[in-house]
């Protein structure tokens, strides 16, 4: 590929040059499809991630050309309104990685008519516990006859492919994940996992674990390891195994990975970016106090409860 571009820019004129690196960019940027992102998920290809609290499109930029195959940014919990959000998922775009955008709930329509508007790859949709739910978050995800998303023009996703390029093929590209976090989810997940259009069921094992009262009943952290939600877990895995459902989950950490790997679960996110943050500061601050007592010149963290 280098040889070819050597010997075009020898032959033609510089205006061909770089109009050849934007076709380079442009492809770097669009990569795969949102559909055939997600066929490679039901293949098993795995597809790490990161969520993104801090509301900061400089960062979610740069953590784009870390290597992450997709970022989400979480409107749920972090304090991002939509002009950062616009911002975020620009500079998500422009370093070639999937967005996501983790809104409201399956009544956030507003939410989600803009994360797509704005060209985000797909949404989270949180706290889905009865099947109608799941509808609503499918409906407000597709455009009609399928669903109930409004169309307008121009928008940030059809600047590349425009209104009816982008339209006519957003049904199928984008991505409509449910997250699995209450014992009610789990009671009806074999009806939520039926329904046309839900591709991907995310577990969250927190809030999960918190609405079950394993956090009442075992001391943290077993809660994780329970048996319950073992079995919660394996009736999540059933139901998307039997509709073609992709399963992904958050962890914090990489320790547990290849265990939901072998469970079955490709789409994972390993954490958050303030996590990732904290994780490298408490890593330079240990190595200093560890260098400085070596050196006679004895250091010590202040105080923190995040570290």
């Amino acid at each position: 590929m280098r040889r070819g571009v050597v010997v075009f820019a020898l032959v033609f004129p510089p205006i061909y040059f770089s109009f050849l690196f934007l076709i380079l960019e442009v492809l770097m940027v669009d990569g795969v499809s949102g559909a055939e992102f997600k066929n490679q998920l039901r293949a098993g290809t795995p597809k790490f991630g990161l969520f993104l609290n801090s509301h900061s499109p400089t960062v979610a930029e740069q953590l784009a050309h870390s290597g992450y195959d997709w970022l989400l940014v979480d409107t749920q919990h972090g304090p991002m309104g939509y002009e950062s959000l616009s911002g975020m998922l620009a500079g998500i775009a422009n370093g070639g990685a999937k967005s996501l955008v983790r809104v409201g709930g399956y009544q956030d329509r507003p939410g989600i008519q803009q994360a797509l508007d704005m060209g985000s790859d797909g949404v989270l949709v949180p706290y889905i516990n009865t099947v109608e739910e799941a509808r609503q978050a499918v409906s407000c995800c597709r455009y009609p006859t399928t669903g109930t998303r409004s169309v307008y023009f121009p928008q940030r996703s059809m600047n590349r492919a425009g209104l009816l390029g982008y339209a006519g093929a957003a049904n199928d590209n984008v991505i409509c994940a449910l997250q699995v976090e209450t014992a009610d989810c789990i009671r009806n997940i074999d009806e939520i996992a039926a329904v046309p259009g839900v591709d991907i069921l995310f577990l969250g094992q927190n809030d999960l674990c918190m609405s079950m009262g394993l956090f009442e009943k075992y001391k943290f952290p077993e809660m994780y390891t329970s048996p319950e939600l073992q079995d919660a877990t394996q009736r999540l895995v059933t139901a998307a195994r039997k509709n073609g459902v992709i399963l992904g989950l958050f962890l914090f950490g990489t320790t547990r990975v290849g265990e939901f790997l072998e469970k079955g679960f490709p789409f994972v996110s390993v954490g958050n970016d303030l996590h990732h943050i904290l994780t490298q500061a408490g890593a330079y601050v240990k190595d200093i106090e560890s260098v400085s007592k070596d050196k006679g010149k004895a250091w010590s963290r202040r105080p923190s409860n995040l570290l």
